[in-house]
Order: structure tokens, then C-alpha cells, then sequence
């Protein structure tokens, strides 16, 4: 806080398109999409127009004992476009309090199948799942959690599958993984109620792109040791990474799955935890003592406005045909990055899944020596980077692209170059 006050903060008034603009009339190329929840760009006809259509209806009525039209509508077309077997919607209010809702979910489950002793989660290393005590629990990035290790429970910990990282091929990558979740499995899968993820990247941990194959992996183990599977697609969901949600490029359907962000595209607070059948069905039947209710709840879940702004959402990406009509542009991005930053002697990697794209920074290319945190290199760089018109925030020394899907091959083009010229301003050619 000390040395953010000392910078005058940029202050927002409106948004054109895929830029924000400040109060002193300062564009800003967004390039991360106001932290992966921007979608169709800023100020968007058909979203506004839904959102100013239901407010003339009503704004909120709780979903506590009653339900609503747009919450009803929008709950049966997130079962249409989720993966096949998610039958069944649980409003919150942001990715946290989703990923909240699916551990309490996944905990009770056990519980109400007899199965007491199934009550740890496994997680990945450098994982990242919100910022409530439930969700920082399965985070593993000690830099947000560590602070708070006296308030978390206990859970268990595998390597994330970092190739770059890792000594070895990719495939050689993700079978170590997979063989330690394997091994962990095996000796303690009667006390694991689930093992929890985020699909093919780790958005915060850097942008961690997982090896073909270990998600599958990962769902194959969990129905072998009859664990759940819990995957987080707060960030990957709603076209980010090339599908409408990541898990569908190897054909996983979870037993639970978080999704906000992209939901509204960007323009409401709105969450949703969707279960399978089997999970479902655990709290049904029995009388009201019976113990079986999931009592969880939000003042705004199924809020109105959110749920009325996420039909028009779904509907636009249907018009532009989303994300399928995305690739072209998705195979641009990773060109002209390729062309421009691939041989700069700081970038020790470019990796992404569609447009979520990390960049990370290093001493040394030959030998992959990262920067210490207390080098500051992707606050430096991302500051110039801001300073030269392009709205970024890196992620320790990995920089960070993840724009609206709605940005244009000559954003892109100012966007990369952008990136470029911040790199070897501060760092050197």
C-alpha cells in the first residue's frame, strides 16, 4: 500500500470497445479483460440493452424459497452448453463463493453417503481458487495464502504438470504427475472426498499450460478411487481457451464445476456450481430433519440483472459463433507473438491455451534462471507497458495476455508490439 499510494492511480470512466478510458481521457487497450471476465468488449448494445430491460421488471427478488424467470431460463441453457451429465445449477455470486459451494457440496456428499472418513481435497501446487478460507485452503500459492495457514484445513498437495519447468518432455511431465496423484490415491483414498483443478491452465500460478492427456488422467484415477473430481472453471470458462469451457477439449464431464467470470461477460457479479446427477441425488428424498439439505445460500444468488445479462451473453457467442469462430484470430495471436517476442533474450517462454497466454520472464534463456520476486520484473515491465497504452497486470515475472474475445488482428498487432517495445525498455534486447 505504501508504494501504491505514491503512484497516481488511473481512474476509469468509460469503456469503447476493447479499451478503457480514463478521467483524463487516456486510452488503454485492455489485454487482460478486466481480469478475465470481459468478453465482448465494453459498452456492448445488446448486453446493455438486456440489462436495462430486466431492471424495468425487477432488479432482485431472492431465490431463498422462490425463483425467478431469468435465473429459471438461464439455469436450463447452462446445462445445454456445459459438458454432458452437469444437470443441475447452484447460484453464488463470484468464483469464490462458487468453488465455496463446491467443496461444501462435495464434503456432504460423503458425509450423507456414509462415508465420514472421505473429508480431505486434493490440490495442485501454485493452485489458486479464490480468496474466501475454503477456496484459499485448496490454493497453493504461497504468496496470496501462506499469511492465513492457521485458518485453512488440511488438504493434500501434488506438483502442478509445469513442462517449461520440468526436466523432461511434456508427456514425461504429466505421467510424473499423474503417477504422484496415483500413488497418493492408492494409500489415502478412503479420507478424499475430491481432487480439485483448474482444467488445462493455471490462470494465477502463471498461466501454467498442463500437458495433453492429464486431465483425462486426472479423471480416469478419480473413478478408479471412486474420489470426486472438482475442476474450477472460473477463468478457463466462456471461450478463453479456445472452447466454451476447457474440460471439453478431452472430454471430461467433473462431478462438480464452478464457472463465473466470463458468465456475465463481465458486466455482473454472478456464479454458478454445477453437479451431476449422482451428486444431486445424495441430498434428495427424506423429510426436512432429515439432515439432507445443502444449507448454503447468497443474498444475490440468482440475481435478476446477472442471470438476465448472462442469456444475452450466451446468445451473442452463439450470433458470432463462439468460440468455434475464434480460431483464426487465436492462430494470429500466436504468430505475431512468436515473431516479435520468441527471440528477445529475457522471454524464456511463451505458453497458452487460446487467449489465455503467459510470458514469462528470465535472467538467463540458456540455463531458464528466473528473476527473484524482489527484482520486480513483471511490475516494471507491466507498468511501461501501461504507460505506453496497453492495461496489464503480470503475474510475479510471467506477463499476462488474456484480452476480450472480441479484440481485432490490429488490437492484437498493437497489443504484441506494445508488449515488445515495455520488454526491452526495461530489460535490454
Amino acid at each position: 500500500m505504501a508504494e501504491y499510494v505514491q503512484m497516481e492511480p488511473i481512474i476509469i470512466e468509460r469503456g469503447e470497445g476493447c479499451w478503457l478510458v480514463d478521467t483524463e481521457g487516456n486510452k488503454y487497450l485492455d489485454a487482460v479483460g478486466s481480469i478475465w471476465c470481459n468478453v465482448h468488449g465494453y459498452n456492448v448494445k445488446e448486453l446493455n440493452e438486456a440489462l436495462c430491460q430486466q431492471a424495468e421488471k425487477i432488479a432482485h427478488s431472492t431465490l431463498l424459497g422462490l425463483s425467478n424467470v431469468p435465473a429459471t431460463i438461464l439455469a436450463k441453457k447452462l446445462v445445454e452448453i456445459t459438458p454432458e451429465g452437469l444437470n443441475h445449477v447452484f447460484y453464488t455470486d463470484d468464483g469464490s463463493t462458487a468453488m465455496e459451494s463446491a467443496l461444501k457440496m462435495a464434503y456432504q456428499f460423503w458425509q450423507l453417503k456414509g462415508k465420514k472418513k472421505k473429508t480431505k481435497f486434493v490440490k495442485l501446487d501454485e493452485a489458486y481458487h479464490g480468496d474466501t478460507i475454503g477456496s484459499v485452503s485448496i490454493g497453493g500459492i504461497d504468496l496470496f495464502h501462506s499469511m492465513f495457514k492457521e485458518l485453512m484445513f488440511e488438504t493434500y498437495k501434488i506438483p502442478s504438470p509445469y513442462p517449461y519447468r520440468f526436466n523432461g518432455t511434456k508427456e514425461e511431465c504429466r505421467d510424473y504427475v499423474l503417477q504422484k496423484l496415483k500413488e497418493l490415491l492408492e494409500e489415502k483414498h478412503e479420507e478424499i472426498a475430491a481432487v480439485v483443478l483448474e482444467p488445462l491452465v493455471q490462470a494465477a500460478a502463471g498461466i501454467i499450460v498442463h500437458p495433453e492427456g492429464f486431465l483425462k488422467g486426472v479423471r480416469e484415477l478419480c473413478n478408479e478411487y471412486d474420489v470426486l473430481l472438482i475442476l474450477d472453471e472460473v477463468a478457463t470458462g466462456f471461450g478463453k481457451t479456445g472452447k466454451m469451457f476447457a474440460c471439453q477439449w478431452e472430454n471430461v464431464t467433473p462431478d462438480i464445476m464452478a464457472i463465473s467470470k466470463g458468465l456475465t461477460a463481465g458486466y455482473m457479479p454472478l456464479a454458478a456450481t454445477m453437479a451431476t446427477d449422482r451428486v444431486y441425488e445424495a441430498f434428495w428424498g427424506g423429510d426436512y430433519g432429515s439432515g439432507k439439505t445443502f444449507f448454503h445460500g447468497h443474498t444475490f444468488t440468482g440475481n435478476q440483472l446477472g442471470c438476465a445479462v448472462a442469456l444475452a451473453n450466451i446468445k451473442l457467442f452463439e450470433e458470432k459463433g463462439y468460440p468455434e469462430s475464434l480460431a483464426p484470430k487465436i492462430e494470429y495471436l500466436y504468430k505475431r507473438l512468436n515473431e516479435e517476442l520468441s527471440e528477445l533474450k529475457h522471454v524464456g517462454d511463451i505458453r497458452g491455451k487460446g487467449f489465455m497466454v503467459g510470458i514469462e520472464l528470465v535472467k538467463d534463456k540458456k540455463t531458464k534462471e528466473g528473476f527473484s520476486w524482489k527484482d520486480n520484473v513483471g511490475r516494471r515491465v507491466s507498468r511501461r507497458i501501461v504507460e505506453k497504452g496497453v492495461f496489464t497486470r503480470p503475474l510475479g515475472p510471467v506477463l499476462v495476455i488474456m484480452p476480450p474475445l472480441a479484440i481485432s488482428e490490429d488490437e492484437i498487432d498493437f497489443m504484441v508490439k506494445t508488449y515488445k517495445e515495455a520488454i526491452v525498455e526495461v530489460l535490454g534486447n
